[in-house]
């Protein structure tokens, strides 16, 4: 069920799709479905917390195989803002990642910005780039309440 859940986030489906496919991908440490939300294009661009800019399919599979030998990523996507349009999608938001340590299970805030084009394939992702945040991201700053007239 999951290889068919992959093919219509591909195929058709939405930046959405994708986007939960690639969670999804981080949680199950799965290197195919991950790939499977990339686009297919030689400037594909990945950026983790404190690390060098990845560009390349080769370079992202090495980074995410390499995480994935540590065991899975409890990536857990929050507070998704959007952007879109007809061929673009831009997603930023707050990624909340449980970390094991010595002392038990932690929790870290990445921030986040996904980036999707559509492609003839469907929609795909073409940049992650992630800085490190802190427990203050848990709440967005300067974001204004709807005000009903």
């Amino acid at each position: 069920m999951k290889r068919a859940k992959l093919q219509a986030a591909i195929v058709g489906g939405t930046p959405d799709d994708v986007e939960h496919n690639f969670y999804e991908a981080l949680h199950n440490a799965d290197i195919e479905q991950l790939m499977g939300c990339w686009a297919e294009e030689d400037d594909i661009v990945c950026v983790h917390p404190g690390g060098p800019r990845l560009v390349g399919q080769g370079a992202i599979r090495a980074t995410f195989e390499s995480m994935f030998s540590n065991g899975s990523v409890q990536a857990h996507p929050e507070r998704i803002h959007k952007i879109e349009s007809l061929a673009s999608a831009v997603h930023h938001l707050v990624e909340r990642v449980e970390v094991m340590t010595p002392q038990g299970r932690q929790l870290a805030y990445v921030i986040a910005t996904n980036v999707y084009h559509k492609t003839p394939q469907g929609w795909r992702m073409v940049a992650h780039h992630t800085s490190p945040g802190t427990p203050n991201d848990a709440a967005d700053v300067g974001v204004k309440p709807q005000v009903l007239h």
